[in-house]
């Protein structure tokens, strides 16, 4: 078994059918995408897709059942599983169904965000790598989008989930959201969207009078963690490039001032004083808004999702508990109450649990051994075999909150039982 700090990638085809027959969490998973069975169909109809080893893409699996979907994905042992849109047919079945009938009706709304996109406004890292000075980008993102979903769009049941690498994924469960048309779920995105334009354009971000509350409310977080971020942590007043970037972005007359000023003043906290102060003056004479030091926060700090993956109903989306082929992480569903100190280098890798299995078992196996009454024996040995295998490992934590979440989400399934029984004894 190999070492649970080091994971190793050709030891993968080894551990994943032991993660699957033994602690992937198949009666919560079943739990979450059936909705408490409200809509006839509704987990039958649902793609799921397979990527097998050697990237073997399987698309439009589909599963009558828990147990036939524990199954397949026993016989399969995927590397990779995306999760896809409820369909007006079974996924399975969508050759046989005629042409143009097969629609995607209904899939969470959901946000996927990328630490590669933040490459323009982070030294310490860039493409897939991540430390957790740049970790605080992915805090931000999750604070500023769960309180807009939640307080500007009334949304309740969210489930964030580290992707096992290098970002995060939200899935907005809500029954109200599962139901979004297209053009619905593009004008949340769009509202959620402030980073405008692509590598060549220098400022994506343009404030204008008056600024809107989201905006003000996003700043409130991007407030608290903008100097350590990026004042410590990316130094962006202290090296001339960066210096030199951030000074991009401020008006003409603005900039040569500070350049003078820059060369008095090192300190990088002082430095960002001296931009707030030119704000704060060109605010008071100039007749339309000068917010370049909001800009520059929100440039550096804000939330960049990939709009396409939230506007399609049939976008396929990485899922909970699928083991990240790089890394061995598990992709394990995030409580945000404990954000802070979320360190996406702590969560368990396949290797760890498995090992960690191992371990218990053969503790297990050594005190039968050691026991001597034959009855007693028997009966302990059964009730620990009741103990479910994850609750034993890393993984156990990260379960009892995705179990925690399901409760939460199961009394909307219970009031739509319980409106619909009560339509039925009106006629």
């Amino acid at each position: 078994m190999p070492s649970s700090s080091d994971y190793d990638q050709a030891s993968l085809p080894d551990l994943l059918p032991l993660y699957y027959r033994r602690l992937f969490p198949f009666a919560q998973y079943h739990r979450w995408l059936n909705y408490g069975g409200v809509q006839k169909n509704y987990f039958q109809n649902r793609e799921f897709s397979f990527t097998l080893k050697d990237d073997i893409y399987v698309r439009y699996q589909s599963f009558t059942t828990q147990n036939e979907l524990e199954k397949e994905m026993q016989k399969m042992n995927p590397y990779k599983i995306d999760i896809g849109a409820v369909y007006s047919h079974r996924p399975s079945q969508h050759n046989t169904v005629k042409s143009g009938s097969f629609q995607a009706l209904e899939k969470e709304l959901v946000f996927d965000i990328d630490m590669t996109d933040y490459d323009d406004v982070r030294s310490c890292c860039s493409a897939a790598d991540i430390c957790h000075k740049c970790w605080t980008l992915m805090t931000i993102a999750i604070r500023i989008l769960d309180r807009a979903l939640r307080d500007d769009f009334g949304f309740q049941h969210l489930l964030w989930v580290y992707s096992g690498r290098r970002g995060v994924h939200c899935w907005v469960c809500d029954e109200s959201a599962r139901k979004l048309s297209v053009s619905a779920r593009s004008a949340v995105a769009e509202y959620l969207s402030l980073i405008k334009g692509g590598e060549e354009t220098v400022k994506k971000v343009v404030l204008t009078d008056p600024i809107h509350p989201f905006i003000r409310e996003s700043l409130t977080v991007v407030e608290d963690y903008f100097s350590m971020y990026a004042l410590q942590d990316q130094d962006i007043l202290g090296r001339k490039e960066s210096v030199d970037k951030v000074l991009g972005l401020v008006p003409e007359d603005v900039r040569k001032e500070l350049q003078q000023d820059f060369k008095n003043e090192r300190k990088p906290e002082n430095r960002w004083q001296l931009i707030v102060e030119q704000a704060t003056r060109k605010q008071a004479t100039a007749k339309k808004g000068q917010h370049f030091e909001k800009e520059i926060m929100l440039q550096y700090c804000y939330p960049r999702l990939d709009v396409n993956v939230s506007k399609g109903v049939n976008h396929l989306l990485k899922s909970p508990f699928s083991v990240h082929p790089k890394t061995g992480r598990i992709s394990v569903p995030m409580n945000i109450k404990d954000l802070d100190k979320f360190d996406p280098f702590t969560v368990p890798t396949i290797s760890l649990i498995c090992e960690e299995l191992d371990r218990a078992r053969q503790c297990e196996a050594t005190a039968e051994e050691e026991k001597v009454d034959g009855k007693e024996n028997e009966k302990e040995a059964a009730e620990k075999r009741k103990i479910r295998d994850y609750k034993r490992t890393s993984l156990a934590k990260y379960i009892k909150y995705f179990d925690q979440f399901l409760d939460a989400v199961s009394q909307s399934w219970k009031g739509e039982l319980l409106k619909k029984s009560d339509l039925q004894k009106e006629f």
